[in-house]
Parts: C-alpha cells; sequence; structure tokens
C-alpha cells in the first residue's frame, strides 16, 4: 500500500505577480525549486493565507534568484499581490520508505528568499 504524505512545502511564499492571460501553473524561482525538491511540472497545492483559498496547479521555473512566485490563468484570481501563500507538494510512499521519509520545508522572507530549512519527521 501506498500512502499520500506531505513531500515538501515552501511556507508563507508572498505572492510578486499574478497574471490572468496565461495558460496556467504557478512560476516559482528556480533556487525554491531545487532547495524544495520540487519538478517543473510537478502538482502543487497552493493554499493562500490571505483568504482562505485552497487549489491545486502545477510547478514552471521563474528565474533563479528572482523570489518570484507568480500564479497564473484561473489561479490568479484566487491571490493578490502581496498574498502570503503556503506551497505544498505530497508524495506516495511505502511504508518502508516512511521510515527515513523526512519532508523539507522552506521558510522564505517577504522577498521570498530563503530564511530556514527543516527536515520534519
Amino acid at each position: 500500500m501506498q500512502i499520500s504524505m506531505l513531500y515538501s512545502k515552501i511556507h508563507r511564499a508572498t505572492v510578486t505577480q499574478a497574471n490572468l492571460n496565461y495558460i496556467g501553473s504557478i512560476t516559482i524561482d528556480k533556487k525554491l525549486i531545487k532547495k524544495a525538491r520540487l519538478k517543473v511540472g510537478q502538482k502543487v497545492e497552493i493554499v493562500n493565507i490571505n483568504n482562505g483559498e485552497r487549489f491545486s496547479t502545477y510547478v514552471i521555473a521563474g528565474k533563479k534568484n528572482s523570489g518570484i512566485i507568480c500564479l497564473n490563468g484561473a489561479a490568479a484570481r484566487k491571490v493578490e499581490i502581496g498574498d502570503k501563500i503556503i506551497i505544498i507538494a505530497y508524495g506516495l510512499f511505502h511504508e518502508e520508505e516512511l521510515k527515513k521519509h523526512k519532508p523539507i520545508v522552506l521558510f522564505v522572507n517577504k522577498k521570498n528568499k530563503i530564511k530556514e530549512i527543516k527536515n520534519y519527521v
């Protein structure tokens, strides 16, 4: 049996852009993608701390070290520039894998620069 568990998250990122006229997705700074162990095209859940919205989309890469967090397409209607969001990725794990699994959490400042990285058991 596989169990869906937290894989990684970027905690309290600040929305820097919202682009309604794009196909869809969330654009994330390449450095954040790498440090959060995300993959381009990976499904993520977005939680908007400001308004309570929860929705899913997929990752696309933004310029490295730019701090970009941009919601594209219909998702742009669920945020305002400056909103704080949590970007969550889940993974499917076998019970044996869970013995070693440690989700990674990136804590970022208001410019989306990494303040701290933690692994949780």
